[in-house]
């Protein structure tokens, strides 16, 4: 396994930046999760989809936590004055923070009261134990007994035994226990593991086929048998958040998996940055869980029944289908309908597949697959990110490696969250003779780009690339949005040939034509084409520079746009998630737009057109690849955005963005101060959601009804 090579030090911009130009990064991620919360209060979102998005909103929000407010507290207890870039102290944005939360939760707990009725009347019932019948008492009970009893492990605290390690997001039990021979009193943990179901099914009672009690009240209900002879004076159930902002100095580290290893280590024992409880909770039980977990009141968020929304996930999985989204099968693009070579149809012309409407196991995942089998494969170079479980990119390496083929594999350990997922497959992969490589030091590599060396019959070697915008990762494939390119075209591939020396090797290539790469030339190369519109702009009275991405944060790019749309130029910007630049500012940035997304797909392509000045579409430049316009993009990972050079894929593309364009449905329009206004169909306007369009279009081109590609 290659050691990490040092890479550059991201460089340092001197550039004084005015507050009032920008919008506060973390609320402004605050208003994206509103969007998605935003979703289950739409009573046009069907029921139990309504129901998932209460928990995607608790999932981002479980992870905001970890990571932003994590950070704050952090530097707040460093005693280090920092400002954000619209001019926020550290303890201001950490106030912000919690009231936006505070009231976030408070939407989430009436939008839950509020599906109650709606699921009962779909025959889906939520239970505690207390409001059961006797026979299904019993039943609960008995799988208590058999099930659940066996694997939970009470932990008292006394002089023997010290205050217990609360795991990050773990649901406990908080006791307070009397014992009436010595009239002792002491607090005990019972955490709810993992492994126990959430929900138990109740047998079908009065017509009701869809019972489910809570596991956890069950517990509650026989924590006796856990403490016998003792007398339980409260029950308090609690939930701990940890600070997952874990940042190490690996430029001299001499193994960065042992380095990873001992991150996650230090993530699992991180400080207590959130404590969730119920309203009713006794006070001097919330004061010992602060004391124990060293937090004030402002890290503790008091709620309503439920605190774990995660729990309901094996509710929403329930086959009720006129209760969600109408079911879609991702299609196969009629280039890969016919069965062969994959290599002969990428010759024939690049290919652009867009998930999740168009096969990602029939179109990407077929182009690894068939680089392990051929035999006239020589190479594959490939970046995993976030691959997944089981995932068939590895067994296909692995497979490739033992036929005697020469295969790397760059893997980032440093993908948050994923790191231990990564180190196991990075073993692996090492196992079956892989060349297992860790990129460079002080650099993420998220570029997903993977590279075929094939020996042609007539003996030429050609490279076949893949270069896309999202994770090599089958599950989110379903789920996420993103595009790639199948390429065999030199003027591309040739230049991915040079990335992966920089990635593995020794390279120092700055001189990029074609491509652009971060840190590398990237951000200039953006930079430039902003001012090049400007220019073209003035030479022919028409400018125009459309941007989808997920976050938009760089500074000096977003005065760049201000400065484009002060010169005239139209800039329409689709991003998804947080967005610090300010549209619609008179004198600012006036032809500035920022539109959201939010729907059934989460929206993870990025696509980046500029006109130069020309009024046909297909006459400007469209790029796709991996970064978002975010200073860690752009200074501090490996990042890789190729050009659009075929006619087909620029009309696809462009009729992509025409999609976003016109959605009512689906589309948020940002305001100056930062909140979003969703859009609705005008009186007597059809509503257009883009997802559902291209449904529609994907369907309707592959059944040869609407048009070529």
């Amino acid at each position: 396994m290659r050691k990490p090579r040092k890479g550059r030090a991201p460089r340092k911009i001197d550039f004084n930046v005015d507050p009032t130009h920008f919008l506060n990064r973390d609320l402004s991620w605050l208003q994206f999760n509103r969007r998605v919360l935003s979703e289950a209060v739409d009573e046009r979102t069907p029921l139990l989809e309504r129901l998932r998005f209460l928990i995607i909103f608790s999932a981002n929000l479980d992870e905001f936590v970890m990571k932003r407010i994590g950070r704050m507290k952090r530097m707040e207890a460093s005693g280090l004055l920092h400002k954000s870039v619209d001019g926020m102290g550290t303890a201001a944005q950490i106030q912000e923070i919690r009231q936006h939360i505070l009231h976030d939760l408070d939407t989430q707990q009436k939008v839950f009261k509020a599906l109650l009725p709606p699921l009962e009347k779909e025959g889906i019932y939520f239970y505690s134990y207390e409001d059961l019948q006797d026979v299904d008492r019993k039943f609960c009970d008995e799988h208590f007994r058999r099930k659940v009893f066996p694997v939970l492990t009470p932990l008292s605290v006394d002089p023997g035994h010290p205050f217990p390690f609360i795991s990050n997001l773990s649901f406990s039990l908080g006791l307070i226990l009397r014992n009436p021979q010595t009239d002792a009193v002491l607090f005990s943990r019972v955490k709810i593991p993992q492994g126990v179901s959430s929900w138990l099914k109740l047998p079908t009672g009065d017509g009701k086929a869809h019972r489910f009690v809570r596991v956890t009240s069950i517990v509650r209900h026989n924590l006796p048998l856990l403490y016998p002879g003792m007398e339980i004076q409260q029950v308090v159930p609690f939930r701990v958040t940890r600070n997952a902002d874990i940042e190490h100095r690996d430029d001299d580290t001499e193994d960065l998996m042992m380095l990873v290893e001992e991150g996650l280590k230090e993530r699992r024992l991180a400080e207590c940055v959130r404590l969730e409880t119920y309203k009713d909770c006794d006070p001097a039980m919330l004061s010992f869980l602060k004391d124990s977990l060293e937090i004030n009141d402002t890290q503790v968020y008091a709620v309503e029944y439920p605190m774990d929304y995660g729990s309901f996930k094996v509710i929403v999985d329930l086959d009720f289908p006129k209760l969600k989204f109408k079911p879609w099968a991702p299609l196969i693009p009629r280039t890969f309908q016919e069965e062969g070579n994959v290599f002969h149809l990428v010759r024939q012309g690049d290919v652009l597949v867009h998930h999740p409407y168009e096969s990602f196991s029939a179109t990407v995942e077929r182009f690894i697959t068939q680089a392990a089998e051929d035999p006239h494969v020589l190479a594959i170079k490939m970046t995993l990110y976030r691959t997944g479980d089981n995932s068939p990119f590895i067994k296909s390496l692995i497979k490739a490696a033992e036929a005697g083929k020469q295969v790397v594999c760059l893997i980032e350990l440093k993908a948050r969250f994923d790191e231990q997922r990564n180190i196991f497959w990075a073993n692996k992969l090492e196992d079956a003779g892989v060349h297992v490589v860790y990129g460079i030091l002080g650099l993420k590599t998220h570029t997903k780009t993977a590279l075929v060396v094939r020996q042609e019959n007539d003996g030429e070697i050609l490279s076949y690339a893949h270069i896309g915008t999202g994770n090599y990762n089958v599950a989110t494939s379903s789920l996420y949005t993103d595009l790639g390119l199948l390429t065999c075209d030199k003027r591309i591939t040739d230049e991915v040939v040079e990335v992966f020396n920089y990635l593995t090797g020794s390279s120092l290539k700055t001189d990029y034509k074609e491509i652009m790469v971060a840190p590398i030339n990237m951000k200039s190369n953006f930079l430039a084409k902003i001012r090049f519109e400007i220019e073209a702009f003035k030479r022919t009275g028409h400018g125009l520079i459309i941007a989808k991405m997920n976050s938009l944060e760089d500074e000096v790019i977003t005065e760049a746009l201000y400065e484009a749309s002060n010169a005239g130029v139209d800039v329409v910007l689709y991003v998804r998630g947080f967005c610090c630049l300010k549209p619609g500012v008179k004198g600012l940035s006036e032809r500035i737009r920022v539109i959201s997304i939010i729907g059934r797909f989460l929206e993870h392509s990025r696509v980046f057109y500029f006109s130069g000045g020309n009024k046909s579409p297909l006459l400007g430049e469209f790029w796709i690849g991996s970064a978002d316009w975010m200073h860690r993009n752009l200074h501090n990972r490996v990042e890789l955005i190729v050009p659009i050079l075929d006619a087909r894929i620029k009309e696809k593309l462009w009729e992509f963005l025409e999609v976003l364009k016109h959605d009512n449905r689906r589309a948020w329009d940002l305001l100056p101060d930062g909140q979003y206004i969703q859009r609705h169909p005008a009186a007597g306007e059809e509503e257009l959601g883009s997802h559902e369009i291209l449904m529609n279009k994907t369907s309707l081109r592959e059944k040869n009804l609407g048009g070529g590609e």
